[in-house]
């Protein structure tokens, strides 16, 4: 199945499915001039347009109305379906419906871009016909036909079916002068299941730009699988696209079948992977905070509200086994113009010192330090176990009014049993 392909310049793009083959007719004189026909509406031109003999036709798709309509309450008076006929250019749309039993007659009402509407107080409808066991054809099936004259400026199509009651039958499939649909207000129950296939065709001529048109032209309702009737006004290159429709969703079939008990393999898979993935948010908003714990720069405890000069320190702790430390830290920081007191670091909202960790620290002093030029650092081995000592990897430590780094490389355990 191939799309309809442009001709020449043509830009249009289509969904249309081109299967058929391409058919030029015109009349010629005597000496071999082409004669100009041109007919009207109420007598145009017959042209059968044959498909590809090898196209495959899908199997009709079963509704199973019985089990997902009467089982689950609900304020439908129809079973609907819906037909996308979106396209560049106009096609016809075949509808064909196969009951299971073939003594059942329907109402079938149809309604274009929007849900048709039929009961005792509103009628939103494009058209209706009733299916009687007599119009069923030679297949066994129900047959509908909107053309492409129809459905041109339509971008859907939704037709309704429900089965009629035994006194509507009789009222419609025995009496043909009743000019208006049955009507009721019932929810409607279906005794049989039945299958639905459906198809657009559409015909085709090239225009003087050999560019694919379709306006002029009409489907006939002898079109088939097999073969395109189309009626035209004048002679030109012709084709015709054909499409079967894939089935959209039975939503009341789902929600029909949709109970714990049919389904407990689905339901018991969607819970646990709930589950999970509740679990699975929960453990990432945890490690998040951590980080946000991690990345947050604590002011050291022993700054003075009345310093005014402000240092960074980051501390990298190494990624050796056993590298981090909960023994309590202290240092000294030189600089040229001055030194610190013994100061401790320490963060009582947070682990600090952990393997592989960056830790950062405000450091608050009275005047500036000057340029610094080294750092003694200690710790008092209070951890527990492996937690005393601590590798150090380095430390940078920025000035925050004049942004000047200064880096003290380490790279050397501070433990007592360590060399």
């Amino acid at each position: 199945m191939e799309p309809l392909a442009p001709l020449g310049n043509s830009k249009i793009q289509t969904a249309n499915t081109n299967l058929s083959r391409s058919i030029s007719l015109s009349v010629v004189d005597r000496n071999g001039n082409e004669v100009l026909i041109n007919t009207d509406s109420t007598d145009p031109i017959e042209i059968i347009i044959p498909r590809d003999p090898n196209v495959i036709i899908p199997s009709m798709i079963i509704q199973n109305v019985t089990t997902s309509i009467n089982s689950a309450p609900h304020n439908q008076l129809f079973s609907f379906h819906y037909i996308n006929i979106t396209n560049t250019l106009s096609v016809s749309v075949h509808i064909e419906i196969h009951p299971l039993e073939t003594n059942i007659s329907y109402l079938f009402i149809y309604k274009f871009d929007q849900i048709p509407q039929l009961n005792t107080s509103i009628n939103i409808i494009d058209g209706w016909t009733v299916f009687c066991p007599f119009n069923l054809t030679n297949e066994s099936m129900y047959t509908y036909f909107i053309d492409n004259q129809q459905t041109f400026g339509h971008q859907s199509i939704i037709f309704g079916l429900r089965e009629l009651n035994t006194t509507e039958n009789n009222d419609y499939c025995f009496n043909s002068s009743i000019l208006t649909p049955p009507i009721t207000n019932e929810r409607f129950n279906f005794t049989e299941n039945y299958e639905v296939r459906i198809y657009t065709s559409g015909c085709y001529y090239l225009d003087k730009s050999n560019q694919w048109q379709s306006d002029g032209l009409r489907v006939g309702r002898n079109t088939n699988y097999y073969e395109t009737q189309c009626f035209s006004t004048h002679l030109t290159t012709f084709s015709s696209g054909f499409q079967i429709l894939p089935q959209s969703v039975n939503w009341n079939y789902v929600f029909a079948n949709a109970d714990f008990i049919r389904n407990k393999t689905i339901y018991l898979t969607i819970i646990c992977v709930s589950l999970c993935y509740i679990g699975l948010i929960i453990f990432a908003r945890y490690k998040d905070k951590k980080d946000i714990e991690k990345l947050g720069v604590t002011p050291l405890p022993d700054n003075q509200k009345s310093d005014e000069y402000f240092y960074q320190i980051l501390v990298f702790t190494g990624q050796r086994r056993n590298a981090g430390t909960k023994s309590k830290v202290h240092f000294v920081l030189s600089g040229n113009d001055d030194s610190t007191t013994i100061r401790t670091i320490a963060d009582p909202n947070r682990t600090i010192f952990q393997r592989g960790g960056i830790d950062a620290f405000i450091l608050a002093v009275p005047k500036s330090l000057g340029l610094l030029n080294f750092i003694r650092i200690w710790h008092d081995n209070t951890g527990q176990g492996s937690s005393s000592s601590w590798f150090l990897k380095y430390l940078i430590i920025r000035d925050l009014q004049t942004m000047e780094k200064f880096h003290f490389i380490s790279q050397r355990w501070f433990a007592v049993e360590k060399k």
